[in-house]
């Protein structure tokens, strides 16, 4: 329930809350993606290949996949304040342990730890702005808390790169649970208590998947990510090899993708309120003929930097308009959609990086391109021929 003839203090106790939510939206998936800048490094340190250290970001989007439903079930009873913030300290914890883990296996159980607590984390804030903000702020307070994805992408994942080149990659995992820790206590104080909307049992939950608009969603999600993750995850090793790039070059281009994506993200968000079929055509067209080109075209750096520019607007929508698609065709159930669009999301990610790993060991390292290119096309002719929500978020 929104709030209603608010008071200046309410407003702003409102929005303060969203950015907290912005905050741990932002540190849960810089925490899931840091291995994209790391890959090379942390494949020499613990003795494994660049398409098993891949792994580790699969691994965390598997865990994140199956908590995200289970904990939105089995948390249901819970204030969302006091929920949210366990799973920050559950976060911390495990990026911790991947910043002293001493071999793969460690790493490992450390990323699964990342996965529980991001999967909760993203499932029970998305749908929360609706509860924090008046119904016509709702879009705009949407749209800010998903920012946390693209603003990970323009600080968390460059910086992560950066810190690794500078003190080692066991850093930059050190600064992310530091991280989880403060938005932790931002939480604690700025969102007020929030007690679930409706107590939705696991069953609740996948009934959803009865309806057209939220499977159609659900497909778009999963052909988007899966494609790009599959190109994302080894776009280091692609960008090393096409364009020569080096580690602070890379780490630059990285910056250029994360900045058109926040660009992205607003404006998906805007154009999303309005129709999300037209937003969702169009963010799936232009992703996929991006990455089509980058093995052809991105030799020359500055043709290289423009390219991860449109990559990162186009992907910078992904997140906030299937997530209001989700939301506007399940308006009665905002939390076990949102459940349900985290763990398509995050299955599609461990797919991608798996199925990108494997191409990337077997047959080449732009074969994940091509792969992702193509999955991006097919989510443009499924968002085409689905059908589509006819409520708002």
């Amino acid at each position: 329930m929104t709030l209603v003839d608010e008071t200046p203090v309410q407003a702003r106790r409102g929005w303060a809350g969203t950015a907290a939510l912005a905050a741990a939206t932002f540190t849960v998936v810089t925490s899931e993606m840091l291995p994209v800048g790391l890959l090379t490094p942390m494949s020499d340190s613990l003795r494994t290949t660049e398409g098993m250290a891949g792994l580790t970001l699969t691994i965390t989007g598997l865990v994140a996949a199956v908590s995200a439903p289970l904990l939105t079930a089995l948390l249901r009873a819970y204030d969302r304040r006091t929920v949210l913030c366990a799973l920050m300290g559950v976060l911390a914890l495990g990026n911790a342990a991947a910043a002293w883990s001493p071999d793969f296996a460690v790493m490992v159980a450390a990323r699964v730890l990342v996965g529980i607590g991001m999967g909760g984390v993203w499932a029970i804030a998305a749908p929360l702005p609706a509860r924090l903000v008046p119904a016509k702020s709702v879009a705009s307070a949407t749209s800010l808390v998903f920012s946390g994805i693209a603003v990970a992408s323009v600080l968390g994942v460059p910086a992560g790169t950066y810190l690794g080149a500078l003190l080692g990659w066991r850093a930059a995992f050190l600064v992310a649970a530091a991280l989880a820790v403060l938005v932790l206590l931002a939480l604690a104080f700025l969102l007020p208590v929030s007690p679930p909307e409706r107590s939705v049992p696991l069953t609740g939950v996948f009934r959803l998947l009865g309806d057209a608009p939220v499977r159609t969603g659900l497909l778009v999600v999963a052909f988007l990510v899966t494609g790009h993750f599959a190109a994302y995850t080894y776009v280091r090793p692609v960008l090393e090899d096409v364009s020569g790039a080096g580690a602070a070059t890379i780490g630059t281009l990285l910056l250029v993708y994360g900045l058109a994506g926040v660009a992205g993200n607003f404006a998906a968000g805007a154009g999303a309120n309005r129709s999300p079929r037209r937003t969702l055509q169009l963010i799936s067209l232009v992703l996929g003929l991006t990455v089509l080109v980058i093995p052809a075209a991105a030799g020359p750096l500055l043709a290289a930097a423009v390219l991860m520019a449109v990559w990162g607007l186009a992907y910078g929508g992904v997140s906030v308009g299937t997530q209001t698609w989700l939301l506007a065709a399940s308006p009665d159930a905002r939390e076990g959609a949102s459940s349900l669009f985290v763990a398509a999301f995050n299955t599609a990610i461990a797919l991608g990086a798996l199925t990108g790993g494997l191409l990337t060991d077997t047959i080449g390292i732009t074969a994940p391109m091509w792969l992702g290119g193509a999955l991006a096309l097919g989510a443009l002719l499924t968002v085409t021929a689905g059908r589509a929500p006819s409520g708002r978020p």
